[in-house]
């Protein structure tokens, strides 16, 4: 199907449809996935049936409610359980094309198994998101993503469908992915925003002039929370002279499942793919659009392995008002992990409060690092920091300066800041940068 490039939408139908309308296709797809994941996930049967409620009760939207949650303990303790594939998966493996697996981070790897159907349908929608940052067959494009089993890795088939030159970067070292960029001039580059900043860094040290020397017009991020932040993405965008997009994607689900438009006002998600609810971290309650809680993703179209009640460790919130670029699907906005909230005197501090704040510092290089401590049976935190090699401050001048800074924005003032020369934290990384370190030993409930 050809397509003009100066439509900004990949798929105007579905993009811009009504929003009952896009509700009316959700619960016919809700109606059929239930019932296909009952009948074919033996965790599903047993679960659904210990919980009292069938298949059938879904009339409506809401009644996904009656259901009941399940989350990355639930995909562990299932995995290999009576086949290759585990108790979740609805289909035999012989289906299955694809496998990934999550970074394995937070506990043991979990894979994510996906059909012929399911692979196809994952890259339109990767191609939906590419052409809604402006992406156009014109453009050559660099996947500076990890290929190994990371769900990201083939999100580059979605920029080759819609017809961009692709280089299959994957995680080349600095040196070599700049003499990429500079020899083969590309357009486009999808990396993490840390590495992102990084890069420009690297570029500037090494006598390459992001703006000048380069031509990256559009500079996609994902995998960490800084795209979202605005004072994070400007500074990426002032460093490369480039327009930056944020995009979320779980690797229990598929790669980019959500995408920042030109409004930069959240990020849409694939509504037609994925039932989007905000629930209370203690209760589960389920919470109204626009109330901050944890995401629970429902699957609608993912038949290898269905994911009904999804909760995700996500916590941001949904806005289903209108946005400026005409786009009806809902936007999503994240505030962070549950896993690396804290809370200091009743504040609840996230890592991304922290980096908006140092973000916007000038006279300092924008690394930092986050210590979560206990002292007095309280939880504290401290921030690391480099500064500037120009910099005339003494050191205690600029701690006390992020030290104001942190307390006006979040609340409350860390415990001490540490100033670094440039270069004197180990928290650049080609892949996800390690910004927090949690020494607690004791319990905190959040």
């Amino acid at each position: 199907m050809s397509r003009d490039i100066n439509n900004k939408y990949w798929d105007e139908e579905l993009e811009t449809l009504p929003h009952d309308q896009l509700e009316a296709r959700q619960l016919e797809d809700l109606k059929e996935i239930v019932k296909f994941a009952y009948e074919n996930a033996p965790y599903y049967q047993r679960s659904f049936d210990a919980a009292g409620v069938k298949p059938e009760d879904i009339k409506t939207l809401k009644d996904i409610e009656k259901f009941p949650f399940i989350n990355k303990t639930t995909q562990r303790d299932t995995q290999g359980v009576g086949s290759f594939l585990g108790e979740l998966a609805a289909v035999p493996e012989e289906e299955v094309v694809f496998i990934s697996t999550s970074s394995g981070s937070t506990g043991v790897p979990t894979m994510s198994p996906f059909t012929k159907k399911d692979f196809d349908e994952f890259q339109d929608t990767e191609s939906r998101w590419f052409w809604q940052v402006g992406m156009r067959p014109n453009d050559r494009y660099v996947h500076a993503l990890n290929f190994s089993l990371y769900v990201g890795g083939p999100d580059v088939i979605g920029a080759q469908n819609l017809g961009a030159l692709c280089i299959w970067g994957g995680t080349l070292p600095s040196e070599r992915l700049l003499f990429v960029l500079k020899t083969y001039q590309p357009t486009v580059i999808w990396t993490s925003p840390s590495y992102a900043w990084q890069l420009g860094e690297k570029a500037l040290k090494s006598g390459i002039d992001p703006k000048k020397d380069l031509n990256i017009k559009k500079i996609i991020v994902a995998g960490e929370l800084g795209g979202s932040i605005d004072s994070t993405r400007k500074a990426i965008e002032d460093l490369w002279g480039a327009e930056v997009f944020d995009f979320y994607g779980l690797s229990d689900i598929f790669g980019a499942c959500a995408a920042m438009c030109e409004a930069k006002d959240g990020l849409h998600i694939a509504e037609n793919h994925i039932l989007v609810e905000t629930v209370d971290i203690h209760t589960g309650e389920v919470l109204k659009p626009g109330e901050v809680g944890e995401l629970v993703f429902t699957t609608l179209r993912k038949h290898a392995r269905p994911l009904i009640r999804f909760r995700t460790g996500d916590i941001g919130w949904i806005d289903n008002t209108p946005c400026k670029c005409g786009r009806t699907h809902g936007r999503i906005h994240i505030n962070g992990r549950k896993d690396d909230m804290f809370i200091v005197s009743a504040v609840n501090v996230f890592p991304s409060d922290i980096e908006a704040v140092i973000r916007e510092i000038s006279d300092i290089t924008g690394e930092y690092l986050i210590r979560v401590f206990e002292k007095d049976f309280t939880c504290k935190y401290s921030v690391e920091i480099e500064k500037n090699a120009d910099n005339k401050k003494s050191d205690e001048q600029i701690a006390a300066e992020v030290s104001a800074s942190l307390k006006a924005r979040i609340g409350v003032k860390p415990y001490s800041v540490i100033v670094h020369p440039d270069g004197g934290l180990d928290t650049r990384s080609e892949h996800k940068s390690k910004r927090i370190i949690d020494e607690r030993k004791l319990e905190y409930n959040i």
